[in-house]
This record gives C-alpha cells, structure tokens and sequence, in this order.
C-alpha cells in the first residue's frame, strides 16, 4: 500500500484549526493509501489507525509554527524514510512553498499540495506554486489560478469535508439551549467568523438591531486571529451599545462547544465580503449544514458556491446575500418570520452536506487524484 506524509501543521486537538481539521478528516477517510501525519513529540495518537511522526517540538505553539518547527519539517522531507507521495496542506507563502520546491527537487517525491485558504490577491501565484498537482477548493480560487496562468493539468478542485453529526431533536435542543443559558423561544443567530476580516461581524450586529425584533439575540463565536482581534471586538461592543442591542449580543470567542451552539440556532450567518485566511468553504458552515441548519453567506465569495442547488433541486441548500447590512436584514427577518421555510432550508442543507461534502466523497476524490499521479 502506498504511503503519503502529509505535510502540515501539528496534527492534535484542540480540533479549533480548519487546515489540520482537513488533515485529520482525511487520514480517517482513506482507503488505499496510508497516511502519515506530523505531531508534536510526546503527544498521544490523535487518530486510531493512522500513523504519525513526531516531527515538531513537544511545546504547545500557536497557530503558525516557529522557525525551528519549520525547520524540523524540512529536515524530515530531507533526510526522512522516503514515502510514496508528499501532500502538504497550508495556504501558499514564499517560505513554504521555496522550501517544498527545494525537497521536491532533492529527494524527486511527487507532490501534491492543497491550498487550505485562498493566497491574498497581491501574491504572484506562479511563485509560490510547486507541487505535481495543486488543489483548489472551490471554483473561484480555481477560476482565479486559471485566469493567472496556472496550467490546467497541474490544477483540480476537491471540495473539503466534514464528518456527519447527528441534529439533536426538538428535546434535546431544549436542553442545550438551556445548559447554554439560550432563552428557550428567543430567535438565536449564530456568527462563526473572524472579527477582523470581511465585516461581517459588524453587519451582524447593524443587522440584530435593523431586524426590528426584540427577541432576537446574537452569538460571536469569533477565534482572535491576529492581534487587532481584542481592538476590533472593543469596537463592536461600542456599536452594539450605541445601537440599543448590547444586552442581546453575546461574545463566545473561542468555544469548545461549536457543534452545541451550531445546533441551537435559527440562522448561522457568515456575511463577510472577504473570506481571506478562511477556508473557501469554511468547515464550520458545513458543520452548521451536516446538523439541518439554514445558513447564509455573502455573494461575490466562494461560500456562495454553497447556495448552489443539488442536482434535481430547484432551490439551494443555503442563502446568498449582497454584502450589505440592508440585504442581511431582509433575509434574516424573512427567515425568522417564517419556522416552515427555516426548517426546509435546514434539510436541503443537510443533504447537500451528505452528498457534496462527506468523508467517503472527498477522500475518494484525493485517491483517484493519487492514482493519476503515481500511475
């Protein structure tokens, strides 16, 4: 059976990263291959049945690894058992991606390389490219990769996955929303995006207040990414207070309880204009779709790719919306004045999550993708 190190960040809970969330869900997911995934030494497995090496250093680190972690990889490309294929996981950079092409070229392992979030706009594709086969997640980074140069033979798109979860029941809703300190009939909306990038956050909050619902309430699961994260949300909470809904919005942060708050709300919003450090489709909308969620996103991104109809369906499984406070309000107030609609979208969304974004879709599309380039 062949083997494929991946390449990538620390793979170990907390499961809080998209990119290693990715690695994991596909380690489990083949079939034909045997993965090999980097850990921290002294760290336990993270997965039964998939082989780790203990590449990076044993402190805990952020969500970037140090220099010499960096270096460590390179030094198990370099020197390391030589398996049958390399696939690296990170969004490209010139450092990385120098460093790939460099091994690549010593050691002669193809390579594939999965772009876990789109490069900002102002980066030369071409020079940070390196792989046998790159892989795109939606067809707007794909589009864009294309209109650059990029060849279409070194390109393919594979949607990212998530694993199923279970919807909880009409009861067992009722006692999350409890043990969350949720008011039981108060129409929750639930933003799981980033404070500092693409306004969402603050069309969220210009919206709660525009909705002309008392009732409604707003949840920020929000991870601080960069250090203007703390500014941001002092921010927010001044405009929440000038705009009379401070005592209705609720800053989670960083939550280990995602899939808990997912499954209690009425709407997961993500109506941010930008989705740059964040995965085309970002894991947690999946999430919110595998557990009957409705979901709404802003057009002109690649999560607008979500709202497509399954084949057969007349209508999608999600809600795009121009990115604007005004269009956020009419969609949102339409959604909530009406349980029958919400509870329809939910199942579409369920199903497009099985059939677009399951385990068993994704991994075989990264099996026939190894195939093609081992021959």
């Amino acid at each position: 059976m062949r083997e494929v190190l991946f390449v990538s960040k620390p793979v170990h809970p907390p499961w809080n990263d998209s990119s290693k969330n990715l690695v994991r869900d596909l380690a489990t997911g083949l079939r034909r291959s045997r993965p090999i995934v980097m850990t921290r030494r002294g760290a336990p497995p993270p997965m039964d049945g998939v082989s780790t090496t203990a590449v990076y250093g044993a402190a805990a680190g952020g969500f970037s690894p140090a220099l010499a972690d960096n270096a460590r990889v390179l030094g198990r490309l370099l020197f390391g058992a030589r398996p049958s294929l390399w696939h690296f996981f990170f969004a490209p950079n010139r450092m990385s991606s120098r460093a790939g092409r460099f091994a690549r070229t010593v050691r002669r392992v193809p390579v594939v390389h999965t772009v876990c979030s789109a490069p900002r706009r102002d980066v030369p594709l071409e020079a940070v490219l390196f792989a046998d086969r790159t892989v795109v997640l939606s067809r707007r980074t794909e589009r864009r990769f294309l209109e650059a140069g990029v060849p279409a033979d070194r390109l393919a798109r594979i949607a990212p996955a998530v694993p199923p979860l279970l919807p909880p029941d009409a009861t067992r809703r009722r006692a999350l929303r409890a043990e969350l300190d949720v008011p039981e009939d108060a129409p929750a909306l639930l933003f799981p995006g980033d404070l500092e990038v693409g306004e969402g956050a603050r069309r969220c909050v210009e919206a709660l207040a525009g909705l002309g619902r008392a009732d409604a309430h707003l949840y920020m699961a929000c991870r601080p990414k960069t250090a203007r994260a703390a500014e941001v949300e002092g921010e927010l909470r001044a405009l929440a207070q000038r705009l009379g809904v401070a005592e209705r919005v609720r800053w989670l942060g960083q939550t280990a309880r995602i899939h808990d708050w997912l499954a209690i709300a009425d709407l997961v919003a993500l109506p941010s204009e930008s989705l740059y450090a964040k995965m085309d489709y970002p894991l947690v909308l999946l999430e919110a779709m595998s557990l009957a969620r409705p979901i709404l996103v802003t057009t002109g991104t690649a999560a607008e790719e979500l709202a497509e109809p399954l084949r057969g369906e007349g209508a999608g499984p999600a809600v795009a919306v121009e990115a604007s406070t005004e269009a956020l309000v009419s969609a949102t107030r339409a959604l909530l004045d009406d349980d029958s609609a919400r509870e329809v979208l939910g199942e579409r969304a369920r199903r497009a999550a099985s059939a677009r974004f399951g385990l068993a879709v994704m991994a075989d599309a990264y099996e026939r993708l190894y195939d093609a380039l081992l021959g």
